[in-house]
């Protein structure tokens, strides 16, 4: 009778086994998210300097906003993305941009916020992510997921072209690679370093490293980086952080 137990149990595990759902880019991204968010990222101010110069966002639900706060020779300067889209305010008086500054002030704002709040940012709606494959950095294992994006939604830089090193054991992303044509085409590696939780949510800065032999497969970036062939360009560092998270 033990026995017979014993091997309905070996069946029920090993059916169980047969049923889990099949590991995806989506379900590791999802997975990575919970583990650097803690369920905080979407109501939540958060707020950081970056540069000299200062950075806050809102998030409560689908209702947002992210700005920028600088001081230059006319005054005090806020950018601000919102669900209204792009305002200029110049010592608190909202001034008309023209079309072509919007879209590189958006951009520029955006762009801080996407990789300070990494990788939150990875389930917006025209995010594309693939799967590519398994390797190890520096000894430790990792997967490889591709990201791309829609047209529709995915803003002036939707050409543009990422891979995250999500670690398979801890989910943190460590590192990332993206190619670029905004402006000027460049590709980039960052390698996460001084992570820390505040308030239940992840943040690390980056060292900041280039290739100038544009032809190189992102995916070849992490072996570059490893061999020591990569340039070190600069850091990337947010400083002062804070997070104030919505009670729900």
């Amino acid at each position: 009778m033990r026995l017979l137990t014993i091997l309905a149990l070996l069946v029920i595990l090993i059916s169980c086994k047969e049923k889990e759902s099949p590991l995806t880019a989506q379900s590791i991204v999802d997975q990575s998210i919970a583990v650097s968010c803690q369920g905080n990222c979407e109501h939540a101010v958060i707020d950081f300097i970056f540069r000299g110069k200062a950075y806050k966002s809102i998030r409560d639900g689908g209702a947002y906003s992210m700005e920028r706060l600088a001081n230059d020779s006319l005054g005090r300067v806020r950018d601000v993305i919102s669900n209204n889209g792009f305002q200029r305010f110049m010592n608190d008086t909202l001034v008309q941009v023209a079309d072509s500054m919007v879209t590189k002030y958006s951009n520029s704002v955006n762009s801080v916020h996407y990789f300070a709040q990494l990788p939150f940012g990875l389930n917006a709606p025209a995010v594309k992510k693939e799967l590519l494959g398994e390797t190890t950095i520096k000894g430790e294992p990792y997967f490889e997921i591709g990201v791309s994006f829609n047209q529709e939604g995915g803003g002036t830089d939707f050409e543009d072209r990422f891979v995250y090193w999500i670690h398979k054991k801890e989910y943190t992303v460590d590192y990332l690679a993206y190619s670029y044509d905004t402006d000027d085409k460049g590709i980039r590696f960052r390698e996460a370093f001084n992570p820390r939780v505040v308030n239940g949510i992840r943040f690390v800065d980056y060292n900041n490293y280039k290739t100038d032999d544009l032809s190189t497969p992102l995916t070849d970036l992490d072996t570059l980086f490893e061999a020591g062939s990569l340039k070190l360009l600069s850091k990337i560092e947010t400083e002062n952080v804070n997070v104030n998270v919505f009670v729900q």
